[in-house]
């Protein structure tokens, strides 16, 4: 189990093949839901799967659900035209974030349904960007005098 554990790529998979490694060892399902942050309840599930299915039964299933494909809100191409559309600047100026990704899904897709400033940020995180944040600056700089008052009291100037 523990070569599994550690050959394992897909790390939902490599975390169910490490509570099942660890009960094996005698942990308990108390111990072992603590140790990878899910609830005992999740991991009886994950014991229980193992039990009746093995190695197969763990893992995420989520992209197996019936249907998921169909409600997915941008397929391949639509996730590239987002992912083009990202390298420019969004519409109004700023930054992309999830809502301003939510309104650019809602005019492609023509929904007729307000997308959810969540999904917006999913389809962010979906298309390999992460939010950015510009740096906080001081709305209030020092002008140069006091900048040089500073530098001599300062233990590094």
């Amino acid at each position: 189990m523990e070569g599994l554990y550690r050959k394992a790529g897909d790390p939902v998979l490599r975390t169910h093949l490490l509570m099942v490694w660890r009960m094996s060892l005698g942990a308990s399902i108390r111990e072992v839901a603590a140790m990878v942050g899910y609830s005992e309840k999740w991991t009886r599930e994950i014991a229980r799967r193992y039990e009746s299915e093995g190695v197969e039964g763990l893992g995420d299933r989520r992209h197996a659900n019936p249907g998921a494909k169909e409600r997915a809100l941008l397929d391949a191409q639509g996730q590239a035209e987002l992912r083009e559309a990202l390298r420019g600047p969004p519409p109004g100026g700023g930054m992309w974030n999830g809502p301003k990704v939510a309104r650019w899904i809602e005019e492609k897709t023509g929904s007729e349904k307000k997308v959810h400033v969540q999904r917006g940020w999913e389809y962010l995180r979906k298309v390999g960007y992460t939010p950015q944040v510009p740096r906080p600056s001081n709305t209030r700089s020092a002008d140069a005098s006091e900048r040089e008052a500073f530098k001599k009291v300062s233990p590094s100037g």
